[in-house]
Parts: structure tokens; C-alpha cells; sequence
């Protein structure tokens, strides 16, 4: 609840805190549509695979191979990007002692 204080008499004040509470909730609006928007289309995703899976298009089993095969893959290629991050640090350390050298 407003205190006297937070309330005021020029108007030009009272129309900027007005205009700010008014973005601030498009903002918030904005923000929840979006998230409804993405929640939507994921419950259309979920909807068309369990269609799928209940029709005997999609194999659950064949899927957890997948799954399996691609968080193997995830492994490896994060130690890839591991490996050549550690590349890099060498690299740059070689580069920044030359500079120092010269």
C-alpha cells in the first residue's frame, strides 16, 4: 500500500511511474506467452511421439539405443573439445612467452 510519501502531485511523475509499471508487465506479458508458446509446442511434440509410440511407429527400444549411442558420442566429443582447449592454453602460453622474449 502507497505511503504518503510515494504519492505525488506532478503529473509528469505519476505518468513516468505509470509508463514503467506498464512495461514492466507487457514485459512480464511478453515473458509468459513466450513460455506458453514453447510449452505448447513441446506438449505437441510429446503428444506426436506418445501417437507414435502407441501406433507402433516409434520403438522405445530402438530409441534408448539411440539415446545411449548419442551420450557416448557426447562423451567423446566433449573430451575432443578438452583435449583441444588444453591445445590452445599450451599454444597461448607458447605465444605469450615469445612475446615477453622479444
Amino acid at each position: 500500500m502507497p505511503t504518503s510519501e510515494d504519492v505525488t502531485t506532478d503529473p509528469r511523475k505519476r505518468l513516468r511511474a505509470l509508463e514503467t509499471a506498464v512495461d514492466a508487465l507487457v514485459e512480464r506479458v511478453t515473458g509468459a506467452e513466450a513460455r506458453a508458446e514453447a510449452a505448447e509446442t513441446r506438449r505437441d511434440e510429446v503428444e506426436t511421439l506418445l501417437r507414435e509410440m502407441t501406433e507402433g511407429k516409434a520403438d522405445p527400444a530402438r530409441m534408448a539405443e539411440q539415446l545411449e549411442s548419442l551420450e557416448s558420442e557426447n562423451v567423446d566429443l566433449r573430451a575432443r573439445v578438452d583435449q583441444g582447449l588444453e591445445s590452445v592454453d599450451r599454444l597461448l602460453s607458447q605465444v605469450r612467452f615469445m612475446e615477453r622474449q622479444r
